[in-house]
């Protein structure tokens, strides 16, 4: 028997960071390297009791075999081959090119359903808006003082809802079980967040101006820091820039401009919606 072997030493407990580096470039690894019906066991190390806590149904799903986590076990094992580290095929992408059996992100959200899918009927939320006919619009919220908050989010929410989405507002904590932000996030058309990325669905990036940071209110609006942020932090992305950007900065929606991205939004996930009711 093979095992698959990766450290968690890098920057998890982010969602975003634990997928793009290390739950995607896992998955494009087991395909990469094992057959169909292989068998491996997923050994972990570097890792931290809550993140193989929170992720166990996930890591578990890869293989019928227990987890082993080298920081804990002191027992020997013994196996036939040994694959070391993982697999990227870059910024939240999985290439079918590059695998054998032709793996895509619709495959991924497929094996995210198998993890966190029998969890569905737990969700009595999810189970009323699927009977609904308007597209359905997640808006991930922040609070507490941890940045890049959408500081005008009702106004938002209301303008989704005049252009025809039902609104959602999704604030997840650190305590927020992942079958139950897959069963919202799953069960929606389009989603609405400051520095994320729908995995299975298009991305639309929304770029904000300048007036639309809350740093300008702290910072001259003609500075480096707001111009050009990409010049001002150089090849360098140190704590205190990474504070200023990610900690301290909050948005203002620009409502005129984001609802054309909104209405473009609706328009294509009315036509899945109208597609789904003529199936």
């Amino acid at each position: 028997m093979s095992l698959p072997w990766y450290s968690l030493r890098g920057y998890t407990g982010n969602f975003f960071h634990d997928f793009n580096d290390g739950i995607i470039p896992l998955f494009i690894t087991i395909h990469s390297v094992f057959s169909e019906n292989q068998e491996f066991v997923l050994v972990i190390s570097k890792a931290r009791d809550w993140w193989v806590r929170k992720y166990a149904d996930l890591l578990q799903t890869f293989s019928k075999h227990p987890i082993i986590n080298l920081d804990n076990d002191s027992s020997a094992h013994c196996f036939t081959s040994a694959t070391i580290g993982l697999v990227s095929h870059g910024f939240m992408t999985i290439n079918p090119k590059l695998l054998p059996n032709s793996q895509t992100l619709i495959h991924f959200r497929s094996f995210l359903d198998r993890a966190y899918g029998r969890h569905r009927g737990e969700n009595h939320a999810t189970t009323v808006n699927s009977l609904k006919r308007r597209p359905r619009l997640v808006l991930m919220s922040r609070s507490g003082g941890v940045g890049r908050v959408i500081l005008n989010q009702i106004q938002v929410k209301r303008i989704a809802e005049k252009i025809g989405f039902d609104v959602t507002i999704f604030e997840p904590t650190a305590n927020t079980p992942l079958w139950q932000a897959y069963a919202v996030i799953n069960s929606s058309h389009a989603m609405v967040g400051v520095h994320g990325r729908a995995m299975g669905l298009e991305y639309m990036e929304y770029r904000i101006e300048v007036e639309e940071s809350s740093l300008v209110d702290k910072y001259d609006k003609n500075s480096l820091m707001l111009k050009d942020p990409i010049a001002f932090q150089g090849k360098k992305w140190s704590n205190d820039i990474m504070s200023i950007y990610l900690k301290e900065q909050n948005v203002r929606l620009d409502l005129a401009r984001f609802r054309e991205y909104l209405k473009n939004a609706y328009k294509k996930a009315k036509k899945f919606v109208d597609k789904g009711d003529s199936d």
